[in-house]
């Protein structure tokens, strides 16, 4: 039975998505620690012999191509001509890799036929602990030597053999060295994993029928974003939003997108945004890049598998020395700054497109805990991402409680792996009434965390979204919670902080608080069948003012 060239290519776009999802499940089943297979913290993409993305799985939602730019990277400052079959080589050089020090990129090429590299595979995944002055987040670091041992590009594997030299130093300069080395053998499980498939397909269909399939591909993605592209409103619009501080100094950064839509092209400008600032808020060009292609993903294929093709016509600008494109020596480690900028784009067309939502609480307005556990005295760090309530639409409410939007695809930590690991137990984790912003459509509700230490801790509250709230569209209101958590609650001392780190012990608590979406429409006209289903589920206290449910007489 003979197919026809347009199936072919389907199936062989099928066959790297399940390559890339392959990998996926293999690093989810072996990795060591929670922030990789609970949480997701990873990106896997598989990209051509040109370093073009063709296929990827979920991980994070912001680090959509982020890969791509790693791989350019590499491409252009290590020599490509030597690596040879088995070779795997680490990235984590924040202005090349697009992302913090303690995401560990692993890239591994496939040979097919001859001695160059037909396909390259790779995997980032967060590393507990590489070397950082600071065990768990770096939240005040002022240069990049503060941040961690830097790996600039090196081959750790050389045809299928582990340098061990390289390895001692890297294990040497881990306060959790099992724990890394567990998620390396994980995360080259993953590589294994993924040329064993890659190779599969080039068996079955030969070189030139997968290259040749590749390039339409690409080709049909790129035709569908310009086919979105062609219906959006045509102009420039600006937006924008302050992040709290630098953690050196306590003066707001200001962040600025233009975004312009001609024909055929999709701009997106953060040079109005503050130069960079001393502390570790600085965004690598390579994940400034990576958050505008999620977004115009979003507004232009949304229903189809990411690829090189989808970004043709996006254009992302950012100055070196600017805010949003980190240069050495500067301190990257915290990417609240991508977190918190991710709706930007949002709030600059919201005018203009009225299918955009109002905003979500805004952060990701997680902890860290770290420490010796109380009963095996072993080291440990583990981490949570708070759920924030989303924004409201012109069709419906805000979702309660879900991962920034900027981290979508990811997970929470579950109270059991959080109270295995460390040394907490939770008193309450719920819903916090009345933080939806209101509206015609409501906002999202947050949630509220009230944590006791069981044994004495180091905990880092990390937000950076805590001194300004988001925006409702077309009357709506945005939630009256900010992102917070308050130490020592109910006592004397108490304190409520944003990015902070704090020693705390035995019988001593934490509270965290995240905002609710925004809300869109004008109040008055929100349907009293919803305030009632509303309070009879606890998502309000009481009715708004002014109106009268069954339920609330």
């Amino acid at each position: 039975m003979t197919i026809s060239k347009a199936a072919e290519i389907e199936i062989i776009s099928a066959l790297f998505l399940s390559a890339a999802e392959q990998m996926r499940r293999t690093l989810v089943r072996t990795a060591f620690n929670a922030v990789i297979y609970e949480v997701l913290d990873f990106g896997i993409s598989i990209a051509d012999a040109q370093g073009r993305m063709v296929a990827e799985a979920a991980g994070i939602t912001s680090f959509i191509g982020g890969n791509d730019y790693a791989l350019k990277m590499l491409m252009e400052n290590t020599d490509m001509a030597s690596l040879r079959p088995g070779d795997v080589v680490m990235l984590n050089y924040p202005y090349w890799n697009s992302a913090h020090m303690s995401d560990a990129l692993l890239m591994a090429p496939v040979f097919i036929d001859g001695d160059t590299p037909e396909m390259f595979l790779c995997v980032r995944a967060h590393w507990l602990d590489l070397g950082a002055k600071d065990a768990g987040y770096v939240i005040d670091s002022t240069n990049i030597h503060q941040e961690g041992v830097i790996i600039p590009g090196v081959r750790v594997i050389k045809e299928g053999q582990v340098d061990k030299d390289i390895w001692r130093i890297l294990m040497a300069n881990s306060r959790l060295p099992e724990a890394i080395e567990g998620d390396f053998g994980a995360q080259v499980a993953c590589l294994r994993t993924g040329e064993k498939s890659v190779r599969e397909i080039y068996a079955k269909f030969g070189t030139e029928r997968v290259r040749g399939a590749i390039e339409a591909f690409f080709q049909h993605s790129h035709e569908k974003s310009l086919e979105a592209i062609a219906k959006l409103p045509k102009g420039t619009w600006s937006a924008v939003e302050y992040l709290d501080d630098d953690g050196v100094t306590d003066t707001p950064i200001k962040m600025q997108v233009n975004v312009t839509i001609e024909d055929g092209k999709f701009i997106v400008d953060y040079n109005g945004s503050d130069p960079m600032v001393e502390g570790p808020v600085n965004s690598p060009y390579g994940a400034t890049v990576s958050m505008a292609k999620t977004y115009f993903k979003y507004l232009t294929s949304s229903d189809t598998p990411s690829n090189h093709g989808n970004y043709l016509a996006m254009e992302v600008k950012a100055d070196p020395g600017n805010l949003f494109h980190a240069i050495y020596p500067s301190a990257t480690y915290m990417p609240w700054t991508h977190m918190v900028a991710f709706e930007l784009i949002a709030k600059a067309l919201a005018p203009v497109i009225d299918w955009l939502p109002a905003s979500s609480g805004g952060d990701e307005p997680g902890f860290m805990a770290l420490g010796k556990h109380h009963k095996t005295g072993k080291s440990y760090v583990t981490s949570n991402n708070e759920g924030i309530g989303w924004g409201a639409t012109y069709r419906h409410d805000g979702a309660n409680a879900l991962q920034h939007p900027s981290t979508s695809t990811v997970r929470n930590t579950p109270i059991e792996v959080l109270e295995r690991q460390a040394n907490l137990f939770h008193e309450a984790l719920e819903l916090i009434p009345d933080s939806g912003g209101e509206g015609q459509y409501r906002g999202g509700v947050g949630v509220r965390r009230l944590v006791r230490m069981v044994g004495d801790i180091e905990v880092i509250s990390m937000k950076k979204k805590s001194k300004t709230g988001g925006w409702g569209r077309d009357g709506g209101k945005p939630s009256p919670v900010h992102n917070r958590m308050v130490l020592w609650p109910g006592e004397a001392r108490e304190k409520t902080v944003g990015m902070y780190r704090q020693k705390l012990t035995k019988g001593e608590r934490f509270e965290n608080f995240s905002a609710g979406g925004s809300g869109w429409g004008d109040p008055a006209k929100r349907d009293p069948e919803a305030i009632a289903y509303d309070l009879r589920n606890g998502y309000i206290s009481r009715a708004p003012e002014g109106t009268t449910t069954d339920d609330s007489k």
